[in-house]
């Protein structure tokens, strides 16, 4: 197209990356109820569906995000967007309308690789914006991200409680399909056509990206970290309205609130708290800090007895977002600055395949947990023939705490193998 993007044509990728997160928030209330309602099952077989359904989701996000930005640069971003969001919608509908759970299943699978469009998101802010305000754009972003977390429980908690687990699910496929007008006359194409290359599949490799830490091995110490710690962490999104089902037999309203609470404290702990306590105490003391108060935490909400309980301990936990931008400031310190770009796509690779392993080990877990007697294996390993031994659901948060005591362990044998920074705390 001839025209220069307009501030529409941000306004649309704006939009675009909170529907993303919107999608994924507003299920989260409604997802149980929606299980059972297809297949007359109980909690405990729903939320092992949930966890299936969480895993090819998270699956082709991994898996599809190089190859969508490698399709963005051969034919362009604007394609890519409109056909994304339009698979996106149509993804949504399906689920609204599904009769059986295999339905379901195929649509969080396409919709896990139609979502896949952070990179082209991002390639078409730095096409459009000027390096001087390049920064304050991908900041917006960043900003999208989190707006759609807040809001997007809070949507499906509303629609559900009001009018049905299906609902919210047809509130996003309007707003993908309206969102997708929006671009077809507002979106551009930036990128030039000699500035297009063939698609190379071998460079859409997900997996490429782990080929960093063996060229920086002295990196790998805190990749585990990175790991322990976000395996751990998505117990909390994986189980969390299930197990506010099973223990306060909560209605979809109050776990969307508590799930926004989430996403604001988390808000107000990264985006202005990290600011002030990481420059003042430093990254190192930040990391350690941090993780352990989410290891504290994970037990708290594994034995909380109240519903009100949950918020103190969600606002308590909130300063476990600490530590990730804490561990990505050790590790950038410690690369060559011409080598920054391919240790972000690096860290990224290993937070998603975490997001691929986690949610189905912990479904299974809290399945296993509030069903004794039913045999418990996670990958074909069996850990209990005669299921558990005791009701409890609270164990994935046990278990999720005791992940957290290894990436603390692993921290300290990184921090005797790299190089203390040189600017670690700011001086007056």
């Amino acid at each position: 197209m001839a025209r220069k993007p307009g501030r529409f044509a941000l306004l649309f990728i704006f939009l675009t990356v909170m529907l993303n997160m919107i999608g994924l928030g507003v299920i989260m209330p409604v997802m149980p109820n929606l299980i059972m309602d297809v297949t007359g099952d109980d909690l405990s077989h729903a939320a092992k569906w949930g966890g299936y359904l969480t895993l090819v989701y998270a699956l082709m996000q991994f898996m599809m995000m190089p190859v969508i930005g490698g399709l963005s640069d051969h034919f362009g971003r604007r394609p890519i967007l409109l056909i994304s969001m339009a698979a996106y919608s149509f993804d949504f509908l399906v689920m609204a309308l599904a009769p059986v759970i295999g339905v379901i299943l195929v649509a969080r699978f396409l919709a896990g690789a139609f979502a896949a469009t952070f990179s082209t998101a991002n390639a078409y802010i730095a096409d459009i914006s000027p390096p001087e305000k390049r920064a304050a754009n991908f900041g917006l972003v960043g900003a999208a991200f989190g707006l759609g977390f807040i809001i997007g429980p809070a949507i499906g908690g509303f629609l559900g409680e009001q009018f049905g687990p299906r609902a919210p699910f047809f509130f996003v496929a309007f707003l993908g399909a309206a969102n997708f007008t929006l671009g077809y006359f507002v979106l551009p194409e930036t990128l030039a056509p000699e500035n297009r290359r063939p698609f190379d599949l071998k460079r859409a490799n997900a997996f490429g990206s782990f080929k960093q830490f063996a060229r920086y091995p002295i990196m790998l110490p805190i990749a585990g970290v990175l790991f322990l710690s976000q395996l751990a962490h998505w117990a909390y999104p994986s189980i969390w309205s299930y197990y506010a089902l099973e223990k306060f037999d909560w209605t979809p309203g109050a776990v969307a609130a508590s799930l926004s609470f989430v996403g604001l404290t988390a808000a107000i702990v990264q985006g202005g708290l990290t600011r002030i306590i990481i420059p003042k105490i430093g990254e190192r003391a930040s990391a350690i800090l941090a993780m352990s108060v989410t290891m504290v935490a994970y037990v708290a909400f594994a034995f909380v007895t109240k519903g009100w309980m949950v918020y103190a301990v969600i606002a308590f936990s909130a300063l476990g977002g600490l530590a990730q931008p804490a561990l990505q400031g050790i590790m950038s310190r410690t690369m060559p600055a011409n080598a920054q770009g391919e240790l972000q796509g690096a860290i990224a690779a290993v937070m998603s395949i975490s997001m691929v392993i986690s949610p189905w080990m912990m479904t299974q877990m809290f399945s296993a947990f509030i069903e004794p007697g039913t045999p418990f294996k996670l990958f074909n390993i069996t850990i209990f023939a005669d299921g558990a031994p005791f009701y409890f659901p609270g164990a994935p948060f046990i278990f999720s705490s005791v992940l957290e005591i290894g990436a603390l362990i692993m921290l300290f044998a990184a921090f005797r193998h790299i190089t203390r920074p040189r600017e670690e705390k700011a001086t007056d």
